[in-house]
């Protein structure tokens, strides 16, 4: 039979991996929109995104702006691809860790 914990460090690892894939799709989605659309790289603080003194209010801007599908009226494809993917991520790496530390406190 499994143990619990085996199964709590496969749920665990499952996230971690999908946390990072998220980082990277999100890395690389900022990359993209300081072409595809700079006034939105400059909203949302592109340069300073993933440092320590990043704004959090700007990248809170980029959540909302993903999370309303504005970028649906965008005329580059390759940018609407890549943001449609960092959603999907975001949505799947949040139900996960969810599952992950509710698992967590029943187990």
């Amino acid at each position: 039979m499994i143990n619990a914990d085996t199964i709590l460090f496969a749920l665990l690892m499952v996230t971690v991996v999908n946390m990072v894939r998220y980082l990277t799709a999100l890395r690389s989605l900022i990359y993209i929109m300081r072409e595809a659309h700079p006034l939105l790289y400059q909203q949302v603080d592109g340069g300073g995104f993933f440092t320590t003194h990043g704004n959090v209010t700007k990248q809170v801007r980029l959540f909302h702006y993903l999370k309303s599908k504005e970028y649906h009226h965008h005329h580059d494809e390759v940018f609407t691809g890549k943001c449609d993917r960092v959603r999907e991520l975001f949505i799947l790496s949040t139900s996960l860790l969810a599952v992950t530390l509710l698992a967590a406190m029943i187990l």
